[in-house]
This record gives structure tokens, C-alpha cells and sequence, in this order.
């Protein structure tokens, strides 16, 4: 049977996020191939880059997790398949994924998931949500920690498993296209002084980031001059937290919380040293591989997709999770570096993300399932 060269791809939302930001990247991709580009979500502001990007959005409630509306919108994404001729349908969050799940064995069409974690859950309800993402044709999973899991967790058979990495637009995150302007803006934005290392750590501002852990480190840096930034936005009452933790550590000359940044390669370049003090594995680790795609030296916590983008001792340096002496001690030696040393271990983060983490492999891979099951 001959399938159109059509793929729908599902997700809750268009926000801001790993899910939403490859989805948009396959989208590209797809168009540039010549394939024909769907994309279903409750909305959101990245529909307008998905549509940039020569795709088509069509607005479903696929964020909801309410059972009769997860049923609906099976009946929904079969009208969808059906009228476009999809080919492949491609889901990257469960509850869209149950409904297109439904849907494509109705329809007859080929069905992609990607896990992008190992999803928790010890009860026997939540591990029946989550193994809808082991029920594709083909199972993608973004890191080889996120394929064991698939594999130990749900028995997904090596014949439909396929690792592809999350990748980086190498793009925009390359220390040459960083105008000076645009980080002299961040330092003064953010005030910044000339001449003294920066410290940074991005990430949503929720406790399983580490932030906690981070500032508790920071407060072991006795004698040295530095500034550190928590780059994030999130819950307000944790804010308040992390807030009164710098006080109690005397750390409010030296630590500043600052919402989301928006040209975070820039970020990148002003950063001394970027830091992942995740306390939870992570399924990949973007921020981390961000980083080090602009030359800036990581440390990163040792689990999880981290184990998999940083080179320990090479591109970075890997931490045990939790572990505060370990992390000062490790953020004390990075400061340390000899020019040298800096230099080596820049140039080698860079060759190791262009070689292995770009948004080109990515998609490119991405594009392969898909070939295969038409």
C-alpha cells in the first residue's frame, strides 16, 4: 500500500520547551524534504513558528487529560487522517498519544512515539498511562538511558526501538555569530561587573532542578569573586525560597534570580561555567548540550541523558547527584583553569556537540522512521 508523504504530529501545546521546540524543528525539515507538514495541539505562541515553517496547525484539545475528551479526539484525529491522507502520525506526550494511539489503528495508519524520559509511576494505573509511549510502530527514544528504560520497563522489542539524540541549531548556538553587543546588552541588563567569572544555571525554577543544591555549593566558594545567575522562570513560592537561601548564606551580592532569557546563546557567551544541578535523572539534557555547542565549559549532575552529551573531564565535568562538596569542589577547579586548558576544553565541547547533537542528525533521523514505515 502507498502512503501519502504526509505526517501528523501531535503534542499538547505550542509553548515553550524541548517537546515543542523539536516539534516545530521536524516541521521544518519535513517541508524542506517536500513531505506535507501537520501539526495538532490545544494552541499555543509556537503555532505561529510552526506555521512559519510551512506547516499546517489544527486546533484540538489534546492538552486534556479527561478521559470522554481524550475519546473525542479520537474520533477527531481519525476525521484528520482520513481528510489529509496522513501517511505516518508521530506523538510526543501521553495523553495525545492515547488519543492518536486509538485512532491510527482505527484509520490503519502507521504510529510514532517518542519517550523523552523515563517516566515515573509505581502504581499499576500510572504505568498503564505511560506505556502508551512503547505502543509505536516505532519507538523513539532521545537518549540511550530513555532506551533501556523503554526496554526494561515495557519489553519494547529492539526491531521498533530507534535512539535519535535531541539536537542543537548549530545555527544560532555558534560562538561566531554572537555579536559582543548582544552579550554587553545581557551584562548590563542583568548588572553584571566587567572581570569576574559568571556562574551560571538555567532552568526551570522547580525544585528537582537543583537550584537548592546549586546556592548551598555556591555558599562553599569561600575567598573566591564570583557572580552566579539562576536563569528561569516558575513556581513564585519556590522563588521566595531560593530567595531566602541566599540570604541565609549572606549571597545576595554574589547570586541574582533572573526570569527567562530569550537569547540564551548570548547567555551562553557571558557564562564562565554553565551548571545542571538536575536531582532527577534527565531524559537528555538540552541546556547542557546548549552550552557546550558555544564553547562554555559544563558540570553537569552524573545520571540520566548527562552521562550520554558530556565528556567527563573533556567537554565537562560529571557530579554525583546531591552531592554539594562535589559540585563546589568540582565549580572551584573549573574557575581555576588555565587559559590553555579553557581553550582545549572549548574547542572540544564544540566538535563534540557538531558531531554528535545537531538538529540536522536529528531530523535527519527522524525522517528515516518515517521512511520506513511507509
Amino acid at each position: 500500500m502507498t502512503r501519502s508523504r504526509t505526517v501528523l504530529q501531535v503534542l499538547p501545546r505550542l509553548v515553550t520547551g524541548g517537546v515543542e521546540r523539536g516539534t516545530v524543528e521536524v516541521t521544518a525539515a519535513l517541508v524542506a524534504a517536500g513531505w506535507t507538514a501537520l501539526v495538532v495541539s490545544a494552541g499555543g505562541a509556537m503555532v505561529r513558528e510552526i506555521e512559519a515553517a510551512g506547516g499546517t496547525h489544527i486546533e484540538l484539545p489534546l492538552a486534556s487529560k479527561n478521559p470522554l475528551v481524550m475519546w473525542r479526539n479520537v474520533d477527531r484525529l481519525v476525521e484528520v487522517i482520513r481528510h489529509y491522507n496522513v501517511g505516518v502520525v508521530h506523538a510526543r506526550s501521553r495523553a495525545p498519544a492515547w488519543s492518536a494511539y486509538y485512532a491510527t489503528r482505527r484509520a490503519a495508519c502507521p504510529f510514532v512515539t517518542t519517550c523523552h524520559n523515563a517516566y515515573g509511576g509505581k502504581l499499576w494505573l500510572k504505568r498503564r498511562y505511560n506505556s502508551v509511549m512503547a505502543k509505536g510502530d516505532r519507538v523513539i527514544a532521545i537518549s540511550d538511558f530513555v532506551a533501556d528504560y523503554a526496554r526494561k520497563t515495557y519489553d519494547v522489542p529492539e526491531k521498533i526501538l530507534r535512539v535519535i539524540p535531541r539536537g542543537v541549531d548549530i545555527g544560532r548556538f555558534d560562538p561566531a555569530k554572537v555579536a559582543p553587543e548582544r552579550v554587553h546588552a545581557l551584562r548590563q541588563a542583568w548588572n553584571i561587573d566587567e572581570g569576574k567569572p559568571v556562574i551560571m544555571l538555567p532552568g526551570r525554577l522547580t525544585r528537582w532542578k537543583g537550584q537548592t543544591v546549586f546556592i548551598e555549593a555556591l555558599a562553599r566558594l569561600t575567598g573566591d569573586d564570583f557572580q552566579a545567575l539562576i536563569v528561569g522562570s516558575g513556581d513564585a513560592d519556590y522563588r521566595r525560597e531560593l530567595e531566602s537561601l541566599i540570604e541565609r548564606h549572606r549571597l545576595r551580592d554574589k547570586v541574582r534570580l533572573v526570569d527567562e532569557c530569550r537569547d540564551m546563546p548570548a547567555a551562553f557567551r557571558l557564562a564562565d561555567l554553565v551548571v545542571s544541578a538536575s536531582t532527577r535523572p534527565e531524559g537528555f539534557g538540552r541546556v547542557i548540550v546548549e552550552a557546550q555547542a558555544m564553547g562554555c565549559p559544563v558540570i553537569a549532575t552524573e545520571h540520566g541523558g548527562a552521562r550520554e552529551t558530556v565528556l567527563d573531564c573533556q567537554t565537562g565535568w560529571l557530579v554525583p547527584s546531591g552531592d554539594i562538596e562535589a559540585l563546589a569542589s568540582t565549580m572551584k577547579m573549573a574557575l581555576d583553569l588555565s587559559t590553555d586548558n579553557r581553550a582545549r576544553m572549548t574547542e572540544q565541547a564544540i566538535t563534540h556537540v557538531r558531531t554528535h547533537f545537531t538538529t540536522a542528525l536529528m531530523t535527519a533521523r527522524t525522517l528515516a522512521v518515517y521512511e520506513e514505515l511507509l
